[in-house]
């Protein structure tokens, strides 16, 4: 019995060595020497200090930059948390999002959905549109408006809310994307974006839209994909270039 187990151990053992010992260092050797940024998560620095990857999203909410994608992963852009909704083109939870309970018994936003998603879009970057109804109605105590409200506006079986852009909107503004992380947005989207970037940090808005060409990557190998700009690289070429004046 041993002569004949014998050979496969020994073959179990090499091949474990050979697959998985040598081969893996050997592919992160090469890696490391033909690809060091990517090996290493493409991570940016700013004055030495990490701020992120450009493979990665993260959230902008301030008026001053771009702000991403929408995403499903996890607590927005969570890199262990990868996820997409997996809600179809006729999903009322899709379209017009959903609200919960928290464990104090208070209403909360759930899933914000694509009608939500568009108004902040138009709201936030001064796009013309009609609604059934004020939006003033919508408004917490700050003057904000209050996600809740707009959800269950949207949600009303009886007279739902009626919200239309009067301005055709990328779809990548609104919708989120199969992974949850994507870094970057579409060129259009950007350029509808770059008013309100301007206005928050004082310089006239063809001042910032020149910089979106330089951050724009192009469809892979000239076919694969659509033309995208990293949101992050961006927001940091803003930062540098034209600083946010102090209030």
């Amino acid at each position: 019995m041993f002569k004949e187990l014998g050979p496969g151990l020994r073959l179990t053992l090499v091949f474990t060595i050979l697959t998985g010992l040598l081969y893996p260092a050997l592919m992160t050797g090469l890696s490391e020497l033909i690809f060091p940024k990517q090996a290493g998560g493409s991570l940016v620095r700013v004055n030495g200090s990490l701020v992120g990857s450009s493979l990665i999203g993260q959230s902008f909410a301030k008026p001053e930059y771009f702000h991403p994608r929408p995403s499903a992963a996890g607590n927005g852009y969570d890199a262990t948390a990868s996820n997409g909704t997996n809600l179809g083109p006729t999903s009322a939870k899709l379209l017009h999002g959903t609200t919960k309970m928290d464990d104090k018994g208070r209403e909360i936003v759930d899933f914000d959905g694509i009608e939500d998603r568009l108004v902040h879009y138009s709201i936030d970057n001064n796009l013309p549109y009609q609604s059934s109804v004020p939006l003033d109605r919508f408004q917490d105590s700050q003057g904000n408006l209050d996600d809740v409200k707009l959800i269950d506006a949207f949600n009303d079986p009886k007279s739902p809310l009626v919200f239309t852009a009067q301005r055709p909107i990328p779809p990548d503004a609104v919708t989120a994307s199969s992974s949850g992380l994507d870094p970057q947005i579409s060129p259009r989207n950007a350029e509808i974006q770059a008013a309100r970037v301007a206005r928050a940090r004082g310089v006239e808005p063809d001042q910032v839209k020149g910089l979106i060409p330089q951050f724009t990557e192009r469809a892979d190998w000239g076919f694969l994909g659509e033309p995208r700009v990293n949101v992050l690289l961006l927001n940091i070429e803003l930062d540098r270039k034209f600083p946010v004046p102090k209030k």
